[in-house]
């Protein structure tokens, strides 16, 4: 499936926000994921479906000064 990841287009086979997670090796609580611009909670991953050319965006907190 064609998705936008963090402003890049890649192809990935992802039916969950979850399932896209794990295939780009992202691990932890301590993300922050939103698709399309609506914040996903951590929760509701597991549940929450990707479309073709959907934008998805995840942060993660960064360390320094």
């Amino acid at each position: 499936m064609k998705l936008i990841v963090n402003g890049e287009p890649k192809e990935i086979a992802a039916a969950t926000l979850e399932e896209l997670l794990a295939l780009m090796d992202y691990e932890g609580d301590w993300l922050a994921t939103a698709v399309n611009g609506e914040l996903v909670h951590r929760e509701d991953r597991s549940v929450h479906s990707l479309n073709t050319d959907d934008r998805i965006e995840i942060l993660s907190p960064m360390q320094g000064g």
